[in-house]
């Protein structure tokens, strides 16, 4: 029975290289995916995009492609990414020329295109959002993109023509792994079944060392050895769609049941409902097995007719954040940082700075938790910093609010120090449904010479 070796490169935006690398020298790959894009990481993209039409793809794609393409070609590994976001056209000039300044003669570069339908976003405006269902018209002056999550398609495309590397801008994630094994195995696009499967596999390394541990790991609770030296995971799958999860042996991390499981429900709203643009998956019947050591067979996955609607994320310009830091330590420290905050507030308050949305709270106390706890002064409150964040309209308020808190040097309590401030325009997403049929996709190739 036909199997292929698939791995993970990536699971977010700036993730380690050296894992891949290892991964590309060591594991006897057949395909590697590079999943480097989020709701926000494509907007901020577009960003980039505005303010130089020749940018727009993800930061490190050089830097990685740099290191990746002499080792797909030496391997005959084929590489799929989303590092694309924003301007996979663009990527693919960058990634052609890396090519060819290594001498990668006959290496097929590929682009998709078609996620991105900013150019027409207001023929959607009187349609609601998914989160808050306010019109999208409600906002529309301040949107910057809005791209669609494409399926694996267009990549399976690609790799019918050839390619060796496929760069894309939005897809949903699990199209990166998925593509391949419908490619490699001739499933059908009506086979929800098999695209359930794959769409599992997808999912499983899309994050990479989450997979083998990274988000796992809990002292005490669940050890996970060597995370300095995460290794980064890969699976064989075989024809049917189920597979075997390992890792290179010598690299930190582990894999067993329970990683796979928590994998699994990442992001999972229903797992018995997972809605792509290429079935609605289910994993409700899934079960992982230790077969050996950081080796765990898997299967169950399955799958039903996909939708007719494609999920589109918009990002828009929501005014700026401000954000001021200052530490206390040493006897009564808490109490002097809970002052500095009611002092900060009552400046912003007297100087009637317009500020929407304002959060003062005590790094490592009430920070993440909304419920504050007492500690005792003797245990753990032995330093505190304190972290004021206020979202404004205007730039000039929001630097109004961390010069507040910046003042708190000379000004009391006592004992302030490492007093930080930063202002950044705030990006937020919201998301809609489009039909599929008004989106198209197409994708181009370039072969070095």
């Amino acid at each position: 029975m036909k199997t292929i070796r698939i791995g993970s490169g990536a699971g977010y935006g700036g993730d380690r290289l050296d894992p891949a690398l290892a991964l590309m020298k060591h594991g006897e790959l057949d395909y590697i995916g590079f999943e480097c894009l989020a709701e926000r990481t494509i907007a901020l993209a577009q960003k980039r995009k505005l303010a130089d039409p020749q940018k727009g793809y993800n930061n490190l794609l050089e830097s990685r492609m740099e290191k990746v393409l002499p080792l797909a070609y030496k391997k005959d590994i084929k590489v799929i990414t989303n590092m694309g976001a924003a301007n996979s056209e663009a990527a693919l000039k960058l990634v052609e020329r890396i090519a060819i300044q290594n001498g990668l003669k006959g290496m097929k570069i590929a682009s998709v295109v078609g996620d991105d339908i900013s150019d027409r976003v207001n023929n959607y405006y009187d349609l609601p959002t998914i989160e808050t269902k306010a019109l999208l018209r409600s906002f529309s002056d301040q949107i910057i993109s809005a791209n669609a999550y494409l399926g694996y398609q267009p990549i399976l495309e690609a790799l019918e023509a050839d390619a060796d590397i496929v760069i894309t801008g939005r897809v949903v994630d699990p199209a990166l792994y998925l593509a391949p094994l419908v490619y490699e195995f001739g499933w059908s696009s009506k086979n929800y079944g098999k695209l359930g499967k794959g769409t599992l596999v997808g999912h499983l390394l899309e994050c990479a060392g989450q997979l083998t541990g990274g988000y796992f790991a809990d002292p005490g609770k669940k050890e996970v050895p060597e995370l300095w030296n995460l290794g980064f995971p890969y699976i064989d799958v075989d024809e049917t769609g189920d597979g075997i999860i390992s890792k290179l042996e010598g690299t930190g991390g582990e894999i067993n049941p329970a990683t796979c499981t928590e994998q699994m429900l990442y992001e999972i709203h229903n797992p018995a409902g997972y809605i792509t643009p290429d079935c609605v998956a289910n994993f409700s019947d899934v079960i992982f097995d230790q077969i050996e050591k950081d080796r765990v067979a898997f299967k169950g996955a399955t799958g039903s007719q996909a939708t007719d609607s494609y999920k589109v994320s918009v990002g828009y310009r929501n005014g700026f954040i401000a954000v001021g830091e200052i530490s206390y330590g040493g006897p009564n420290c808490v109490a002097r940082a809970r002052l500095a905050s009611q002092i900060v507030k009552k400046r912003i308050e007297y100087l009637g700075i317009d500020v929407d949305d304002l959060r003062c709270t005590l790094i490592g106390i009430n920070s993440i938790s909304p419920f504050e706890k007492e500690y005792s002064e003797n245990a753990l409150n032995k330093e505190v910093r304190l972290h004021v964040a206020g979202r404004t309209r205007r730039k000039q308020e929001a630097q109004k609010i961390v010069n507040e808190v910046q003042s708190l040097y000379t000004n009391g309590p006592a004992g302030g120090g490492g007093a930080t401030k930063s202002i950044d325009e705030m990006i937020s997403v919201v998301s809609f449904l489009v039909p599929k049929t008004d989106i198209q996709t197409k994708f181009t190739i370039t072969e070095v010479n």
